[in-house]
């Protein structure tokens, strides 16, 4: 799905001043950290911006290719930032760091999610069929909140979260909010991409939908931006465990404080 090579040299165009949104992601992530009551020793951060991500001292910078190249039962934490929505296979990427954490280590995931820049989506698709007649793959298929709890069961993870948060940012037109992806490295990569530049016409039909629909308060034109965040621990005997079903001593209604009404047959 993800060519590498495009990936890659997108990335060589960052420029610091547009990475708000990893800004956002580590503000968050430092957040969570700041909550558990653990220390930890042997910390990983799977990236594909290592110089953004230098936030933990002693961290090992460990680069998002579709091997990780991780030890089992090498780390009690490990992030993987920024870069999972560009992996060919993120289960796999999930177990892998799964395997590679210590009992009760835990793993934090963040990525941008399925609500990213929807507007632009709707825009370019609009603009696309006006003007070709067809559409073509230009934005990143991304995950969905529903899904994701999912995603950390089936690689393995205890007490597993999947949340969200929902950023806009607002811009002068949509071609400045197109410079501002390029500028974070998240132009298109994907092996189906259509290989020749963008025809004028699509562009600017794009830019008159997107002044026309999606306005914002301070500027012409507004972009939302979802991060997802997954949080998982690997599984250990010290961690809290559900009750055998009909083990409660409680009924609901005595802990709630309301009378217990029964059904009619």
């Amino acid at each position: 799905m993800t060519d590498r090579a495009a990936l890659l040299r997108n990335r060589g165009r960052c420029q610091k001043a547009a990475m708000f949104l990893h800004e956002e992601a580590i503000a968050d992530v430092q957040d969570r950290l700041s909550m558990v009551k653990k220390s930890f020793t042997t910390v990983g951060i799977v990236t594909g911006h290592p110089e953004t991500w230098e936030i933990i001292e002693g961290a090992q910078i460990i680069a998002d290719e579709d091997s990780l190249g991780l030890e089992d039962a090498s780390f009690d934490l490990l992030i993987h930032a920024m870069t999972l929505h560009w992996a060919n296979d993120p289960v796999g990427q999930l177990i892998q760091m799964r395997r590679a954490l210590k009992p009760d280590g835990l793993m934090l995931a963040v990525f941008p999610g399925g609500q990213t820049l929807n507007e632009l989506r709707a825009c370019l698709s609009q603009a696309e069929s006006e003007t070709r007649g067809g559409l073509s793959p230009r934005v990143l298929p991304m995950g969905d909140i529903r899904d994701l709890g999912g995603l950390l069961q089936r690689a393995g993870f205890a007490l597993p979260v999947a949340d969200n948060i929902t950023l806009t940012a607002e811009y002068d037109d949509a071609f400045a909010l197109m410079r501002d992806l390029r500028a974070m490295g998240e132009g298109n990569a994907l092996v189906a991409r259509d290989r020749h530049a963008t025809r004028r016409d699509v562009l600017m039909r794009t830019a008159e939908h997107y002044a026309m629909h999606f306005k914002g308060a301070q500027k012409p034109i507004q972009a939302t931006f979802e991060l997802m965040v997954l949080t998982g621990w690997a599984p250990s005997a010290d961690q809290p465990q559900p009750l055998r079903p009909g083990s409660a001593k409680t009924r609901l209604a005595q802990a709630l404080g309301t009378s217990e009404t029964s059904l009619s047959d």
